[in-house]
């Protein structure tokens, strides 16, 4: 059974694996889906449900919608598409739809409405060749002949100017190369139609339905702390630790003068003329 989820297209970028391998992948913003509608066989003719994403406001939204939206208990949504031969006995009115419905390396198909490029002539719209850019050929970028002569009108099919682009495209067999559910993101190998900020449905690949090639590890350049390296607390104490000194006791002036006075050495008195004589 198919499965598939509402996305928004943000942009392409590229991922580069452990052995080297670089791969080109475009950034699809998959924010919570909620099932506002389930079909089955018995009520409308086949199985199917009606997913429905990104927030709008109330004003924007009509009545019709408004009550629509209440049976399934879901705030006013901007998209709402349907998905069929879905296994509708997994799902629940109401329920919520997360980017892990799909697994890394599966395959998908994912369609958009492709980016309009106005009005074209035959060379860009259809890859036409162009005649002799000389002056003397009178024929340049010209649509040529429109038919023969017997039918007397433009056969129907016949490739003219005309509008180019702005049409609702899938491109098949892509692979989902990772799943980010913190940020709600899926990366998808190769492009995706449309222009960026435009609806993308991503369902499973009809062709390869249910099957998951083996991916190579990414290289993530995720920013990792340094470990803080914590310091012996005994150590770090004894260096912090200041030894408190005894409290001196403040002593008056006076009495350390004479302190000082008494421990002072006496100096010998020098010897006089009278001692001399006697000794003498």
């Amino acid at each position: 059974m198919r499965k598939g989820i509402l996305g928004r297209k943000i942009g392409m970028t590229q991922v580069f694996a452990k052995n080297g391998k670089l791969t080109p992948v475009t950034v699809i913003a998959v924010e919570p889906n909620y099932v506002s509608q389930i079909k089955t066989v018995e009520t409308d003719g086949y199985n199917a449900i009606q997913l429905a994403a990104f927030d709008k406001r109330e004003k924007l939204s009509n009545k019709p919608e408004q009550g629509h939206l209440k049976k399934a208990n879901v705030s006013p949504k901007r998209f709402l598409k349907e998905i069929r031969n879905v296994d509708v006995s997994a799902y629940t009115l109401g329920q919520e739809v997360k980017a892990d419905i799909f697994t890394v390396g599966e395959m998908v198909d994912v369609s958009g409405v492709s980016k309009g490029k106005g009005f074209q002539g035959v060379i860009k719209r259809f890859g036409q060749s162009r005649g002799p850019m000389g002056h003397g050929s009178q024929y340049h970028r010209g649509v040529g002949s429109l038919g023969t002569l017997l039918p007397m009108h433009v056969l129907k099919g016949k490739k003219l100017p005309g509008h180019m682009g702005h049409k609702l495209v899938t491109v098949q067999n892509l692979e989902i190369v990772e799943v980010d559910l913190e940020n709600n993101i899926i990366l998808v190998k190769g492009n995706v139609p449309g222009p960026k900020k435009s609806l993308v449905i991503i369902k499973s690949a009809i062709k390869h339905e249910g099957k998951v090639n083996a991916q190579d590890e990414l290289i993530t350049y995720v920013e990792v702390a340094e470990p803080v390296v914590e310091e012996n607390t005994e150590v770090a104490a004894e260096e912090t630790v200041v030894e408190e000194a005894a409290p001196v006791e403040e002593t008056p002036a006076e009495e350390t003068t004479e302190a000082a006075a008494e421990e002072a050495p006496v100096e010998a008195e020098p010897a006089t003329e009278e001692s001399s004589e006697s000794a003498n």
